[in-house]
C-alpha cells in the first residue's frame, strides 16, 4: 500500500503527496494535493488501478502528440496506397499537428476532440474530419498498447454524415457516343463495361490480359501525387480478376499487339502514363462537350463516372450484388449496396407474391 504525506511549500503552504509503488517495483510519486482526502482519493484510484491492470504512468502519459503521430504515419505508409497516405499525412501537417501537436496525449479528452471535430466540420469536407478523427484514433490506439493511456477519446465519435453524391450513369448508345468522339474509345468503353478505376486501368500490362478467357488480372494502380505518378499495388480486397465482355475481344487484342508482357495496354504518347487531362480542356472532357453538344440528355462526367455507369450497366443486365462487389474491388457488399441500391431491382413485391403461393401450396395440401 501506498502513503500520504503532508509538505509545505512557501507559496501554498501545507500540501499532500501520494507514495506507492509502481507495478514494475519502482517508486511512484504525486503530489500537489491540497487536501489530505483527494490525496486519499488518488492514492485509492492507483491501488485499484493496479489489482485491474490498467495502471497508466503520469510520466508515459506526458508524451506529446507531435512525437507519436510521425511513428503512427510510418507504419500507416505502408498499409495504403500512396495517394491515400498522401491524403493522410496532409491532414496530419495541415489539421491535426497545429492543433494537438503539443498537448500530451493523456491529456486529451473526448469532449475536446469531438468539439474540434465538429469546429473543423464547418470548413472542411466529411473526408477530411473523418480522417483527421481515424487519424487521431490511430495514435491513441498505439498509445494504449504502449500503456500510456486506458481510453481512446477519439473511438465512436460520430461525424456529419458525407452526402451521397448524384452520381451519372451513361446508357449503352451514350458511352457509344462518347467513346467514337474520344481520342482513346477502346479505353472509354473498357471503363465503361469493366468498372476498372482510372489508376487502375493505365497501370494494367500486357500480362496481366487473359485474352482467351477475357480476364483482367488487377494487382497494380498509378495515382497522381503532387503532379507525378506513383505506381502501388492496390488494396488487398481490391486485388481481383475482373471479366471483360466479347465485343471488346478485337479492341482489346489489338490494344495488346506488339507489345512485350510487362508493357502498358495503354500510354501516352510520351510513353509515360496516360492522363485523362484537365478538367476543362483534356482530351476526355473534349469529348464529353461534343456528346452534349450534340444530345442534350448527355451530362458533364469525369472518367470515374464510367466506373458508376459499369455498375449500373451490370445491375440492369441482371448481376446481384455481390458480382458488382467483386467487379469493383468493394471491400464488403454494404459498401456496394450504400452506394448502389437504388438501381437494384425492387424484390418486395416478388417476395410477398411467393410467400403467397407457398401459403396456397401448403394449405391445398392433403393432411
Amino acid at each position: 500500500m501506498g502513503t500520504v504525506k503532508a509538505y509545505s511549500t512557501k507559496t501554498k503552504g501545507r500540501m499532500y503527496e501520494v507514495w506507492y509503488t509502481k507495478p514494475d517495483g519502482t517508486r511512484g510519486h504525486d503530489r500537489g494535493f491540497k487536501l489530505k482526502r483527494d490525496a486519499e482519493a488518488h492514492l485509492a484510484t492507483v491501488e485499484v488501478s493496479k489489482l485491474r491492470g490498467s495502471y497508466v504512468d503520469p510520466a508515459d502519459s506526458k508524451i506529446r502528440i507531435s512525437e507519436l503521430g510521425p511513428d503512427w504515419l510510418a507504419r500507416h505508409k505502408a498499409k495504403v496506397t500512396p495517394s491515400s497516405h498522401h491524403s493522410v499525412e496532409s491532414t496530419w501537417r495541415v489539421h491535426v499537428l497545429p492543433r494537438w501537436g503539443e498537448h500530451p496525449v493523456g491529456a486529451i479528452t473526448r469532449r475536446d476532440l469531438a468539439l474540434w471535430l465538429t469546429e473543423l466540420g464547418e470548413t472542411r469536407s466529411h473526408t477530411t474530419v473523418a480522417r483527421a478523427r481515424d487519424l487521431l484514433g490511430g495514435i491513441f490506439d498505439d498509445a494504449i498498447e504502449d500503456g500510456r493511456i486506458v481510453k481512446n477519446p477519439a473511438r465512436g465519435i460520430a461525424v456529419k454524415r458525407k452526402p451521397l453524391p448524384e452520381e451519372t450513369f451513361l446508357t449503352h448508345v451514350q458511352v457509344e457516343a462518347l467513346a467514337r468522339a474520344s481520342r482513346y474509345p477502346t479505353l472509354v468503353r473498357f471503363l465503361a463495361y469493366t468498372g476498372l478505376r482510372w489508376g487502375e486501368a493505365t497501370a494494367l500490362r500486357v500480362c496481366n490480359v487473359d485474352t482467351v478467357k477475357r480476364r483482367l488480372l488487377i494487382r497494380e494502380a498509378v495515382a497522381e501525387v503532387n503532379g507525378k505518378h506513383i505506381l502501388g499495388s492496390v488494396k488487398s480486397h481490391e486485388r481481383r480478376v475482373v471479366a471483360y465482355p466479347d465485343f471488346l475481344d478485337a479492341e482489346i487484342a489489338e490494344a495488346c499487339l506488339a507489345k512485350g508482357s510487362d508493357d502498358r495496354v495503354w500510354t501516352a504518347v510520351d510513353g509515360g502514363f496516360l492522363r485523362p487531362g484537365n478538367s476543362r480542356n483534356g482530351w476526355f472532357q473534349a469529348a464529353v462537350r461534343r456528346c452534349m453538344h450534340a444530345d442534350s440528355d448527355m451530362k458533364r462526367i469525369t472518367p470515374h463516372d464510367l466506373r458508376h455507369t459499369a455498375a449500373s450497366l451490370a445491375i440492369s443486365a441482371g448481376a446481384n450484388v455481390k458480382v458488382i462487389q467483386r467487379m469493383l474491388g468493394h471491400k464488403s457488399a454494404k459498401v456496394t449496396l450504400d452506394t448502389y441500391a437504388a438501381l437494384f431491382p425492387d424484390d418486395l413485391d416478388n417476395v410477398t407474391r411467393a410467400l403467397g403461393r407457398q401459403r396456397d401450396a401448403h394449405l391445398r395440401a392433403p393432411g
